[in-house]
């Protein structure tokens, strides 16, 4: 019996498409919440090891259960766990490192700029049309990120170490998007994603035993809960329905979607985390509303102009 029609995602249609992007950001966004909380009571790279290798065993294993047909190739497989080095291990370990002494609110709102990156990138490396409504957009939201980011910065909240990772951790998600794109694995998303967690889990655990300490950790409700977030809304769901919407959308107009990151994480850091923010946060959403729309709405193609006219 296949896995495939009851776990991956289902094939997409105009009324699925905006559900799944929904879920998605909000996964995406209450993550640096859940991260935050993560790393205040254990060492970021022991959570992340952790959380990298249970995702990965519990992919996996429900696959072996369900006797799912392996549909990957030695270079699929390849190519997953390479991907599980940029966007699992170094993507969050830079990230959670930075989480140390970088509010949520600030650390999504550094990564939500990877669209700006991903679109230059996926011009010259995928062949992905940029227009001048996408640059405008791109810019737009770039411009409200900023502006944010740069009010956060002169109230002094945010220490510049933990800035420096949180850009090394940017980078890593950059890389790992257009490698999927150019390297273009086959198979299942869901066993792939299962790869790459047990990749990120190996590349990290190595680190995480060497530089911290298991007693460091603070047993505690709110990390189990924090966890357990982690591993089944991040590494499992969050994580599947991305790779899935870079393969429906292309990854300029997928990857504009992290716009939103910055006022949801700010919410959601306001409302478990009691972060301090300010009207002038707020304002920023409107450019960043505006961006999106621009990045992420059909093109008017020449023939439909003609019928509408008609």
């Amino acid at each position: 019996m296949s896995l495939a029609p009851s776990v991956a995602v289902p094939r997409t249609t105009f009324n699925t498409l905006p559900l799944y992007i929904a879920l998605f950001c909000l996964l995406w966004s209450f993550a640096f919440v859940a991260g935050k909380i993560g790393v205040t009571d254990c060492p970021p790279l022991i959570l992340l090891a952790a959380r990298f290798s249970l995702a990965g065993i519990l992919i996996l294993g429900i696959s072996v259960l369900r006797r799912e047909e392996w549909d990957l190739s030695w270079r699929d497989v390849a190519v997953f766990a390479a991907l599980g080095v940029a966007n699992n291990a170094l993507y969050l370990g830079l990230g959670y490192t930075g989480l140390k002494t970088v509010s949520a609110g600030l650390g999504g709102l550094i990564v939500s700029a990877n669209p700006v990156f991903i679109a230059m990138l996926a011009a010259l490396f995928l062949g992905e049309a940029l227009t001048w409504r996408k640059v405008t957009g791109l810019m737009l939201g770039m411009a409200g990120v900023a502006f944010i980011v740069w009010h956060r910065m002169s109230v002094g909240t945010d220490d510049w170490h933990g800035i420096l990772f949180t850009l090394a951790s940017l980078a890593s998600i950059v890389a790992g998007t257009i490698l999927f794109k150019v390297l273009a694995p086959k198979g299942s998303l869901w066993v792939g994603n299962g790869i790459q967690n047990i990749a990120g889990g190996l590349a990290v655990m190595p680190f995480a035993f060497t530089l911290s300490s298991v007693g460091d950790i603070v047993p505690s409700a709110r990390l189990l809960g924090a966890f357990a977030f982690l591993v089944l809304g991040g590494s499992i769901l969050a994580y599947l329905l991305w790779f899935h919407l870079l393969k429906v959308c292309g990854a300029t107009a997928a990857s504009a979607y992290h716009f939103l990151m910055p006022p949801l994480g700010m919410l959601f850091a306001f409302l478990v985390l009691g972060e301090h923010v300010e009207f002038r946060d707020l304002l920023g959403i409107v450019p960043v509303a505006l961006g999106i729309y621009l990045v992420t709405r059909p093109a008017v193609t020449a023939s439909a102009n003609k019928r509408s006219a008609a």
